[in-house]
This record gives structure tokens, sequence and C-alpha cells, in this order.
């Protein structure tokens, strides 16, 4: 699979898209710096989500530029240059657009072409889905280099792998191959590297047979048990199971399904339940 990489009149410099309609495809472009996340990236990548989110895609697919690096962590040479506090301060961007990530309607998918590493895994992380080419190498190996994943990797990890598994992988600092990420959980899939950009938009085809409201609201609900308590997380979705019945895509359903004798009741239900005109709620 070949994509229609395309700059959109350079409006981003980091960044080639091709939007085939449903999908987004995103291709991270620093090749002279590994893939890598600065502060730039990041703010292109929040513009390229509102970007998507307004068209008709459905959902993203991200992946790198070349054939070593999907995204070889957050930028070194700009963090090299922090003290403290603009450690913090590049700490906090990046969780933001991670969060942003998680937060978004669309559904993403992270295409792991090669190297993902420190941010580019936790990039990963914040993504629905992942795919992984059997030549990818993947982890958090900040402690190496005498850091710790910033960019949210101690917090998305555990709810991953489980507190064991990360801890393993976080201070021993290891990278897993595809095979290996995909049998430990870290990827949902494993492609041979020519057919890696396929089995992206592959996975998305039994998500794709969905509303895509419906599958907002559930990734919304799923989302929040991340982040909240249970009572908090039953909450949310007691609200997004509610916000589904704003559409009529159900009551359409039922109604065919009636009609036709494929669903069964012992209800008696008044006659307009049947005879009202498709598409009034």
């Amino acid at each position: 699979m070949k994509l229609r990489n395309d700059r959109m009149g350079k409006k981003y410099s980091g960044i080639l898209l091709d939007n085939r309609g449903e999908i987004f495809w995103v291709t991270i472009h620093r090749p002279g710096d590994r893939n890598s996340i600065d502060s730039a990236l990041m703010k292109e990548l929040g513009q390229v989500l509102t970007e998507a989110e307004k068209s008709r895609a459905r959902a993203i697919i991200f992946t790198g530029a070349g054939n070593e690096y999907f995204i070889g962590g957050a930028d070194g040479i700009e963090m090299m240059q922090c003290r403290p506090q603009g450690a913090r301060a590049f700490s906090v961007r990046i969780q933001k657009l991670f969060n942003r990530m998680e937060d978004s309607p669309l559904i993403l998918v992270a295409a792991i072409n090669g190297f993902c590493f420190g941010g580019g895994f936790e990039f990963a992380m914040a993504c629905d889905l992942r795919v992984a080419s059997e030549e990818a190498r993947i982890g958090l190996p900040e402690v190496k280099v005498g850091i710790i994943p910033g960019g949210g990797g101690t917090q998305r990890l555990p709810r991953l792998v489980g507190m064991g598994r990360a801890l393993e992988m976080i201070l021993s600092g290891k990278l897993y191959k595809g095979k290996e990420a995909f049998e430990i959980g870290l990827v949902h899939s494993v492609a041979p590297p020519d057919q890696l950009l396929g089995a992206a938009e592959r996975i998305l085809e039994p998500v794709f047979r969905n509303p895509q409201h419906a599958l907002s609201q559930a990734k919304k609900a799923v989302r929040s048990s991340a982040r909240m308590t249970l009572a908090g997380g039953l909450r949310v979705e007691s609200e997004a199971f509610s916000r589904c019945f704003e559409n009529d895509y159900f009551l359409r359903l039922m109604r065919r399904q009636l009609r036709e004798g494929t669903l069964e009741t012992t209800a008696k239900l008044p006659k307009r339940m049947l005879e009202e005109r498709e598409g009034a709620l």
C-alpha cells in the first residue's frame, strides 16, 4: 500500500497527510530527527486532530516516514536545553497532546513501522489501536539516559500491561520486537513490514461496520475507566449511553427487525412504534 502524501500547501512542516475520506493517514515526517516529537510537532499534531475531526474522517492512522523510525522519542535536542522548570513545561505540553488524542471522537491507530520508544511509544499508547511491524522496536528506555518517561508512560503502561510488567519494562529500558510486543499486549497485532499499512487499515474494517456516534461514545466511556473511580466512570457511561439515543439508529434498527420478524417479543407495542416514519424519534 502506497500513501499519497501531500503537504497540504505546506501547512505542516513535520507531517504528511493523505486524506482518503473515512481515514486520515498521517505520516510523521522529521527524517533528519528520527521523526521525534518536538514542541512544533506537538502543535501541528493538535491542528491535524482538529482538521480531521471537522472532516468526514472516522479514523486517523499514524505512521512514520521512512523504514527506520515510527517516532524516535521526544526530541532530545530540545530536552537537553531544559532546566527543571523547562522540563516540567515540556512534560505537561506533551501530556496535553496525548490527552487530546484520547479525547478525540475519532478512532486513532498507530501503524508502528520501526523504532517506537520513549515519547513515540507514549504517543502510540494514546492511540486506540496499535499495529506493529515485525521489525518494530518498542519500549520506554528513558532510564538509560538518566531520565524517566514524561509523556504519560508511567501512567498508561501499567494500565496497559499491569504494574509488574510495566516496572520491568521501565526499569530495564528494554525494547521489544514486534512479535514479542504483541505477545505481552503492547500492540493489538503484528504484520510483515511490507504489509503493515494494509494491516492497519484492515483492523478498522470490523470497527467501521458500526455507527460512528456509538464508536465515539464507547471510546469516551472506556477511556474514562483509566481516569476515574468506578462511580465516576459509571456516570460517564450512563451519560454516553443516553447520548446514543439522540441518534435514531437504534430505533430504526429495532423497528425494522420487528417488522421483519427477526426480533421476537411478547411486548404489546403501540402501533405507532412500528408505523412511525423512520428518522423520527
